[in-house]
């Protein structure tokens, strides 16, 4: 059930009624909810040392990846309008902190 709960904010992306488009990290200044993101990953793993490796906007919400710590472990974290984020977990070792 709890992995059911957790899929939800990735099966509402993929509902999008848009095309979601995705950037490679290399724009120079964070989209707002990229900076959310960073900053809840941040909060999170209790690690200042974090750089965005992508993201994919759609309009139920853009879904974001983040490196954190000097080996740049792969996290996620789903971001929307109202500046709240979700599903911050880590892509490594499924939400581990």
């Amino acid at each position: 059930m709890k992995k059911a709960l957790l899929a939800l904010p990735a099966l509402a992306l993929l509902a999008a009624c848009d095309e979601p488009t995705a950037s490679s990290g290399t724009s120079a200044t964070p989209t707002a909810a990229e900076q959310a993101c960073l900053r809840d990953v941040t909060a999170t793993t209790n690690n200042p040392d974090v750089v965005l490796l992508g993201s994919e906007f759609s309009q139920a919400g853009t879904f974001v990846r983040v490196g954190v710590g000097p080996d740049r472990a792969p996290w996620q974290c789903i971001a929307y309008s109202d500046g709240t984020t979700d599903g911050i977990m880590s892509l490594t070792n499924e939400g581990t902190l």
